[in-house]
């Protein structure tokens, strides 16, 4: 699962990266939480465009986004059968720029330690997710999104049992077309990245709270190293946060 990441990509370069036909303000970010606003990339007609989305999706036929649970992850096992997933997948597909993610383990005493994870050669991640765009009676309008997750490779899986779907190349091209590219052949390109694609080290717990948010939360700390997590069955698509 993802429940906390950071974005510290220049606005130039992600515009760059991504193929973006428009330019869209980003500060660097080390620890943005869910219910928090995020910088994410969709189509629609073609045009490929930076948004921001609130981390928590809300789909369209919700009559009362504040009584409605806050969906932060998709699995990928369920998501084309969940009703809150399902047309986001056909017709909302978007990728979250990210320069790393954290995750939790939970250590033998009970106590979590957070772990920065990021691309080997420190490369920009391309998360999947799904958005959707609410509107009320009045008019107003809420853009909104998950991520998406899948089960762990064998490099992380003494940290975590799930991790996000990370998107690269062709594979972004492909899952933004929702014009061209059916929901069915979307969702297998949601795939663990294969072992070695990926570092982490352990960092402080201060990224527990969504209050701080510096570069001094993805600077290395010292613990010993993690023993394996079981997989832990079942489980939809709601907030897990650690």
């Amino acid at each position: 699962m993802c429940g906390r990441y950071a974005s510290t990509l220049p606005p130039e370069m992600m515009e760059e990266l991504f193929k973006l036909l428009n330019h869209i303000e980003m500060v660097p970010r080390y620890n943005i939480a869910p219910t928090q606003p995020v910088a994410a990339i969709w189509e629609e007609g073609g045009r490929r465009e930076g948004h921001f989305a609130r981390w928590g999706l809300v789909p369209r036929w919700v009559k009362d986004p504040r009584e409605f649970p806050l969906l932060v992850n998709a699995r990928v096992e369920t998501m084309g059968e969940k009703p809150a997933f399902r047309d986001a997948l056909k017709h909302g597909r978007c990728i979250i720029p990210a320069s790393g993610y954290y995750e939790w383990h939970t250590n033998p005493d009970k106590s979590k330690q957070p772990y920065y994870i990021t691309f080997e050669d420190d490369r920009p991640m391309a998360l999947a997710g799904l958005y959707a765009t609410w509107s009320g009676p009045e008019g107003e309008e809420i853009d909104s999104l998950a991520t998406i997750t899948v089960p762990t490779n064998g490099q992380l899986a003494p940290i975590h049992h799930r991790m996000p779907a990370i998107l690269e190349g062709q594979a972004i091209d492909d899952w933004l077309n929702v014009r061209d590219v059916r929901a069915n052949t979307a969702a297998q390109l949601a795939l663990p990245l294969p072992d070695g694609a990926l570092k982490y080290h352990p960092v402080s717990t201060r990224v527990n709270s969504a209050r701080d948010d510096d570069p001094g939360l993805i600077v290395p700390v010292t613990v010993e190293k993690p023993e394996p997590v079981r997989k832990v069955a079942g489980g939809g698509g709601q907030l897990d946060l650690f």
